[in-house]
């Protein structure tokens, strides 16, 4: 019997008893035996604010895809998105409960756009289920639970396809394989950026009121059930280890995701270590808003960078930092301003904000746009350029219709190793230690890559009037991966073992699949 129906209210179960046994069946089954190649695919999203409202857009433009239901734990959500479906909302049921949605005989494939919290136990229990599941980047919470969702697509003869939409394009696939093929050399570093505006999300002074509509028990989920401690129960999540994993987990899977893809690595770094923190504001948020993750790679070294803050410091920020007068006046400030989230100017590496940077002995490849990239020679004349578009929501598509999982762009295993490494760049940060800026740099002198990104950051810290002697960055644990395994080795694997996985909340438990 699938796991998923165990957590059914007594009521669901006995309403839906006769259908477990036929989705068990149905798991087992071909997609031609059970509604035919040339059928509607009968849809349903689950989570639809944010990213939930683009994979509704995606998948009502795609032909032969049917919506048959909507899902959200916030009834006020579920009743706009309903409405704004019009006439063609008619015959679209929804749900509050994943677990009630899951048990519809009449429903072939779900996409999954919750908080990252709940990703993989969500896909696993679809997949149980026999459903097939688009799931948002990162595809896990943490490690351990990644691997259990890949397991489950072999077991339970899914299609499971992970939000890593660049891998889609045509560019980006023909600048992979322009490299690997080393028309530029031997890559020596690839790197990540993610320098996108990021504001505080403010001080509250107590528990906050959960919305009305909000079934909190359900949006919490595997995450221990605790007091809303921010102002916005909403997207502020991802700024919470409980359940998001900050702006590595966020954007920076993205670029940590081409980063590998150009690399051809197909696990994990032999090594893993972080300098950042959570600097120029003080907010209720715990992850950081700076960082340098570097993932030491037999190949070359993959290096990502955060930063949140603006370019040049602004009179708003110019307050002691750790002042909360001064952190409250730098957020009101920053939000008067146009573009706030995006629009304020930026750092940038070789011009890219936001994309990647893969240096070559011969060259490099730079992109600033998910689609497009542009391949350069030593002296910066361009080589080569690429373009293509996003076609990920259309590959599942197909894919779920064919069956034939090796034309998947975004595979689950890939989803998963790439979500890895923003977990271990995060265990690295939970597990370090603050540290003046005169020890850091004795401690990272001899690791060239990190110093030389620590050393930008610090700059750009400055620039926005960090002092880092008050505030010190956070030196991470150095993290050794077992070769060839999703573990710990050396000095810091006690510590950093029990952080593969969690404790889950009953009923809300990732199963063991082994």
């Amino acid at each position: 019997m699938p796991l998923f129906i165990n957590h059914l209210t007594r009521r669901a179960f006995l309403r839906n008893t006769a259908i477990v046994g036929a989705t068990t069946a149905f798991s087992a089954r071909s997609w031609s035996q059970v509604a035919g190649a040339n059928a509607d695919i009968r849809v349903a999203v689950v989570g639809l604010n944010g990213r939930g409202g683009s994979h509704l857009s995606s998948l009502r433009r795609i032909a032969g895809v049917r919506l048959v239901a909507l899902c959200d734990v916030d009834t006020a959500v579920l009743a706009r998105v309903k409405s704004g479906l019009g006439e063609a909302g008619a015959a679209v049921r929804t749900f509050v409960d994943i677990r009630e949605l899951l048990a519809m005989p009449d429903l072939d494939a779900i996409s999954i756009a919750t908080p990252n919290h709940l990703h993989a136990l969500q896909a696993i229990w679809a997949a149980q289920a026999g459903k097939d599941v688009y799931v948002e980047k990162p595809v896990s919470h943490n490690i351990w639970e990644g691997r259990q969702l890949v397991t489950a697509a072999t077991k339970y003869n899914r299609v499971i396809q992970c939000g890593t939409q660049i891998r889609s394009g045509a560019g980006l696939q023909e600048a992979v394989a322009f490299v690997r093929a080393g028309n530029l050399g031997k890559v020596t570093a690839s790197r990540g950026f993610c320098y996108k505006r990021r504001d505080s999300i403010g001080k509250t002074q107590g528990p906050q009121k959960i919305p009305a509509t909000v079934n909190h028990d359900l949006w919490t989920g595997p995450a221990p059930m605790t007091e809303l401690r921010r102002a916005k129960l909403h997207y502020d999540w991802h700024w919470d280890y409980v359940t998001g994993n900050g702006d590595v987990g966020n954007q920076g899977i993205h670029q940590m995701d081409v980063a590998r893809w150009f690399l051809g690595e197909a696990g994990l770094p032999r090594s893993t270590i972080s300098v950042g923190g959570r600097l120029g504001y003080v907010d209720d948020a715990d992850t950081p808003n700076t960082q340098v993750v570097i993932h030491d790679y037999a190949s070359a070294p993959l290096i990502f960078e955060v930063r949140g803050l603006p370019s040049k410091a602004e009179a708003a920020v110019a307050a002691t930092v750790g002042d909360q007068a001064g952190a409250e006046a730098a957020n009101a400030a920053a939000k008067g301003k146009k573009g706030n989230r995006g629009g304020t100017p930026m750092d940038n590496y070789r011009g890219v904000g936001v994309g990647n940077v893969v240096e070559c002995e011969g060259g490099s490849v730079v992109t600033t746009d998910y689609f497009k990239a542009t391949a350069y020679d030593k002296a910066g004349k361009v080589v080569k350029e690429f373009v293509g578009s996003d076609r990920h929501m259309q590959n599942f598509i197909d894919v779920v219709r064919s069956r034939k999982i090796a034309n998947q762009y975004g595979p689950i295993l890939e989803g998963h190793l790439s979500s890895a490494l923003c977990h271990l760049g995060n265990i690295s940060h939970v597990l370090g230690r603050g540290m003046s800026p005169e020890a850091l740099r004795e401690k990272i002198k001899a690791d060239a890559p990190l110093a030389e990104a620590t050393a930008r950051m610090s700059e750009h810290l400055a620039a926005n009037n960090v002092n880092l002697a008050k505030t010190p960055l956070t030196y991470g644990a150095p993290l050794t991966i077992a070769p060839g395994k999703e573990a710990f080795i050396g000095a810091f694997a006690k510590e950093a073992t029990p952080l593969l996985t969690r404790q889950y909340r009953a009923p809300f438990i990732v199963p063991n699949l082994g």
